[in-house]
């Protein structure tokens, strides 16, 4: 597209240039020569006041050299009254251009070696009828020109080149967009969902990268909302089989409780690795693009609208603050939701019902920190447990709830903490860093604004 429209501007550009250049150089040529016969027929009426008066070759020759040299200008003088013919100066036009000129009575220019000349009749006392030749050279008739046909030739590739130098400028300015079109398309298809191209360029363009922008966004939805349901029908699915652990624990000993046993915890087994399957096997879904990111309040008040359904089930308090004001964090709005319910179900999960929790929200200058707390036992070793994070799935655990939080909060530079809460029990702390730069560890307790008071539900 840009090397085509640049070939059009060229052929169009030249065409124009052809088009007002040759005739203005002809116009420029034909000046050219009537200024130089002009300056022929002033020096030839210079001559004729003289020879109305007198034909004396003395008085004419010193005429003839007051108007110009004699080897550009004659005088030809017919015979009359008995009196010889007299010419003045050298001759160069034929006799009979003479003779016409002296019988019709009218100026006329002939063709000579060198150049032209121009006749011009003279009517003397006697009546007869005197020629006075000026020789025009072919170099007074062309003085200029050339200089006048190189300045057009400058102006008009001048012309030419800021023509192409304009439409490649349009050409990039066309064609960058639409590479940016394609490259999206391109990383969509590759699955990085977060793949979003700047809406910018002419109307078309910039309505396609609208449209593009759109379909990424739903299809993000479309994979945020299978999510959800993974996530809640795995949940349903953790409800029953913990009530089928307790039952299996009052079962007291001998070979059926046994395998009842052994079955609920192959059962528990199977579902972390489903769990662990869907969450691994997840597109990526980073922030990469304009348009990316998310309202951090929002996901949180979602998720909690999803979980306080099952903390009711289980006599579960529950607290949220911070969430009051939009809070925009650098990443997409399905990681963090996998996040929070991460973090949510570890609060389910090994905590016993009636455990209180909260989740707080702070805003801050250059970053984001979520805070989820339970009134739990605690962990008494938060440096293992983050071991389990990072994916060995030791000690009953998949190993891949905190490995989702941190693997979010590492893309924006930021880090996990787990310590103790002023609730009594676990404290993970999420820090999601803002600008890209990565916090300095203990220091973020002055940067952070607080957004409120913890509201009780």
């Amino acid at each position: 597209m840009r090397w085509a429209l640049v070939k059009v501007c060229l052929a169009v550009t030249t065409m124009v240039v052809v088009a007002f250049a040759v005739p203005l150089g002809l116009v420029v040529k034909e000046m050219a020569r009537d200024r130089a016969f002009s300056n022929a027929e002033r020096r030839a009426a210079a001559v004729a006041p003289a020879l109305s008066i007198t034909t004396e070759r003395d008085e004419l020759e010193r005429v003839v050299a007051s108007a110009g040299s004699d080897a550009q200008m004659a005088v030809h003088i017919p015979a009359v009254d008995g009196k010889a013919a007299v010419d003045i100066g050298r001759r160069r036009a034929a006799d009979p251009d003479v003779a016409t000129v002296r019988r019709v009575g009218r100026a006329s220019t002939t063709e000579v070696p060198g150049g032209s000349a121009l006749l011009q009749p003279v009517a003397l006392s006697s009546g007869a009828i005197a020629v006075v030749e000026v020789y025009v050279p072919e170099t007074e008739v062309s003085n200029g020109v050339g200089t006048a046909w190189a300045v057009l030739a400058g102006v008009g590739a001048a012309l030419v080149v800021g023509s192409v130098a304009v439409a490649d400028r349009l050409g990039v300015r066309m064609v960058r967009p639409a590479r940016r079109l394609v490259e999206g398309a391109r990383e969509l298809g590759e699955g990085e969902l977060g793949a979003r191209v700047p809406e910018e360029g002419p109307t078309e363009l910039r309505l396609a990268a609208v449209a593009f922008n759109s379909m990424a966004d739903q299809v993000v939805q479309l994979l945020a909302n299978e999510r959800e349901l993974a996530a809640d029908l795995s949940h349903r699915l953790r409800t029953p089989l913990t009530v089928l652990r307790l039952n299996a624990a009052s079962l007291g000993d001998g070979p059926a409780a046994d395998q009842t046993r052994a079955a609920v915890a192959q059962l528990e087994r199977e579902v972390d690795t489903i769990i662990r399957t869907a969450r691994e096997a997840k597109p990526r879904t980073a922030a990469v693009g304009p348009g990316a990111g998310c309202d951090a309040a929002e996901v949180v008040r979602e998720r909690m609208a999803f979980w306080s359904a099952l903390a009711e089930d289980e006599g579960r308090e529950w607290r949220l603050a911070g969430v009051e004001r939009p809070v925009r964090v650098p990443v997409a709005r399905a990681d963090l939701a996998a996040a929070l319910d991460a973090l949510l179900g570890n609060v389910f999960r090994h905590t016993a019902e009636g455990t209180a929790f909260a989740v707080d929200v702070h805003n801050g200058d250059d970053a984001v920190i979520v805070l989820v707390s339970d009134a739990g036992a605690g962990i008494a070793d938060p440096d293992a447990a983050m071991a389990r994070g990072r994916g060995s799935g030791a000690d009953g655990s998949t190993g891949l709830g905190l490995d989702i939080v941190r693997r979010l909060a590492e893309s924006t530079g930021g880090d996990v903490r787990i310590g103790s809460s002023v609730l009594g029990g676990t404290e993970v702390r999420v820090w999601l860093q803002l600008d890209g730069r990565r916090p300095v560890r203990g220091g973020h307790r002055g940067t952070v604004r607080r957004r409120g008071r913890l509201a009780a539900k």
